[in-house]
């Protein structure tokens, strides 16, 4: 009787608030395919472990490192300028300048991310040598460079599908299907086939990017065709300095991201490397829940903010904050429950490093508490405080993981990225209450407007 009268209530705010309800809608969806797309990467990294072992899947993970890494440098920033570019036009009925600004910013990304490609994999022996101590890495760092420029272009397609509030096929196209692909292809090739190779994991991996990329663009085109609007003229040189903060924002965000893993593998061995990406991975289960509502919000954060409706910003704001304090702290309880039993599904090897899953727990639920601080600030021109936070945090991040690992392992890779993420998000969480006037966070969002 309760449940019902709750559905209820739920039901009729949804029904009367329009903005509420998309929200949620996207959210949701973006969630099931998150779930699906996590489904998915688990099987395909369980078939890795199982067939052919931890130092396999480490060597993997190395060298999607690597792609991360160089696809950001790749993207120029272009991706999140899009997000919001394309998101702030069609909202002031301008679609025609949203599309101009997509062709410019691709007709430079595109030769750009050829080059990275080349010279990745120019300097594929000098990375495996003197960065990883490790020569046999060098032919799967060249396979991977090959993957440079359909991954880039993913990106960039992905992140205007979503402006256009097409949640289903961004979560689809930049979480789902690459590893989709991936799986079936090793599947066959050492399963039925009985081929037991390496290298063969990574051309699972590029088959899946570039078809997804394909795929993505031919979504993308059906959109920028029935746009209408009034047109405009906007330089690259401004495309540019408004995305420039935001490429060095991510290049930070992937550096604080991976230098853990970087670092594992400059000190540490392959088989490491794979226990710690599998923990990272069983722990940023706590992260679907924030990128499914950033989904959605990111874009409606330009939306309001440029159209000047306060209103519906902060009544979103504060909606986020309950939903993540309320569904990580129930997420956190079940997966320290089953942690063991999550572990020993992987391996033996696995089992032996639960204290550093518990920590990155800890930090993960912190880390979503905080609230979605990047997508306000770079949504609302306020990139280059965003720059600011997130440079300091690196910082913080890489001299954590420079004094920890050496010493710790995988545990101090753990104390590491905690620290420095829960660092980076307590800071931009309380510069946007200083600015804006209202938290991110729970439950003090609902007394911290002005």
């Amino acid at each position: 009787m309760i449940g019902s009268e709750v559905l209820g209530k739920l039901k009729d705010r949804l029904e009367g608030d329009v903005h509420l309800k998309d929200l949620v809608k996207g959210s949701v969806t973006f969630f099931i395919i998150r779930v699906l797309g996590l489904a998915v990467a688990y099987a395909f990294t369980l078939l890795v472990t199982r067939k052919l072992g931890a130092s396999a899947w480490g060597i993997f993970t190395i060298c999607f490192t690597i792609l991360q890494i160089v696809s950001v440098i790749g993207r120029l920033g272009l991706d999140t300028a899009l997000l919001r570019f394309i998101a702030q036009y069609n909202a002031q009925g301008k679609g025609e300048v949203s599309k101009h600004i997509y062709l410019k910013s691709i007709s430079v990304v595109i030769p750009f991310s050829l080059l990275l490609s080349a010279g990745l994999y120019l300097l594929a022996p000098i990375l495996a040598e003197k960065v990883f101590g490790k020569e046999h890495l060098t032919p799967y760092i060249r396979l991977i460079a090959f993957a440079v420029a359909p991954f880039t272009l993913l990106y960039i397609n992905s992140e205007s599908l979503r402006a256009f509030k097409k949640i289903k096929e961004y979560a689809v196209f930049q979480n789902l299907l690459p590893f989709l692909i991936a799986l079936i292809t090793v599947g066959t090739f050492l399963i039925f086939l009985n081929i037991q190779n390496t290298e063969l994991v990574l051309f699972a991996y590029i088959a899946g990017v570039s078809l997804a990329f394909l795929l993505s663009s031919v979504f993308l085109w059906k959109e920028f065709k029935w746009i209408t609007g009034e047109k405009e003229k906007v330089s690259i040189k401004h495309i540019l300095l408004v995305s420039f903060p935001m490429l060095v924002s991510s290049s930070l965000f992937m550096v604080m991201s991976w230098a853990d893993t970087i670092m594992l593998g400059m000190w540490r061995t392959e088989e490491e490397v794979g226990i710690y990406n599998v923990i990272s991975r069983i722990a940023s289960i706590l992260t679907f829940l924030t990128l499914s509502l950033n989904a959605t919000f990111t874009p409606k954060v330009a939306e309001y903010y440029w159209k000047k409706d306060k209103q519906h910003l902060i009544s979103l704001v504060s909606y986020i904050a309950r939903i993540n304090f309320f569904i990580s702290l129930f997420t956190v309880a079940i997966i320290a429950m089953l942690s063991e039993k999550i572990l020993n599904f992987f391996g033996s090897e696995f089992l032996e490093n639960i204290t550093p899953l518990y920590i990155l727990l800890i930090g993960q639920f912190f880390n979503n508490y905080f609230g979605s601080v990047g997508a306000i600030l770079n949504m609302t021109g306020k990139e280059q405080m965003f720059f600011i936070i997130f440079f300091i945090s690196t910082l913080l991040n890489a001299l954590l993981n420079y004094s920890l690992i050496p010493a710790y392992g995988i545990v101090g890779a753990s104390v590491a990225t905690s620290l420095s993420f829960v660092f980076f998000k307590f800071t931009c969480a309380i510069y946007i209450w200083k600015i804006y006037g209202f938290t991110t966070f729970y439950p003090v969002s609902e007394f911290g407007r002005r």
